[in-house]
């Protein structure tokens, strides 16, 4: 089985992003934006980065609650693209902490927080990917 689990790891925004501030993604159209920002945004350090991306894929493909077992085995049978890739971090201008159990929280890119964590030497410091344009 494949993972994209980070541990004690703190993803910035892409350095090509555009975003000045962190912002939400536009509601209302299923993307991959929306659903991990539902998802993340108030509830920190709930989700780990295979639940949350596993998550998100289900619910676009319309997998039922019966099937995921044997799909979520399928689906981590081959590498999935991590979070460095997120919209949040390469668009919405969003930083991704990853604690010691490997559990996200969502924090804007210029919070004091994302300072204290820039500035811990035990935490990985990784920026999103950059976009292809």
């Amino acid at each position: 089985m494949h993972t994209t689990h980070y541990t004690d790891t703190l993803i910035l925004p892409a350095p090509d992003a555009r975003a000045v501030a962190a912002t939400a993604p536009p509601s209302g159209k299923g993307s991959v934006a929306e659903l991990q920002y539902e998802r993340l945004s108030g509830e920190d350090y709930r989700w780990t980065s295979d639940d949350l991306i596993f998550d998100v894929y289900c619910q676009r493909k319309d997998i039922a609650e019966v099937d995921r077992a044997a799909e979520r085995e399928r689906f981590f049978s081959t590498g999935q693209p991590c979070l460095r890739t997120s919209p949040l971090a390469k668009t919405y201008g969003w930083a991704l902490h990853f604690d010691s159990d490997g559990r996200i929280a969502l924090l804007p890119m210029d919070s004091t927080r994302v300072a204290e964590l820039e500035a811990d030497p035990t935490v990985t410091v990784r920026a999103a990917m950059k976009s292809s344009r």
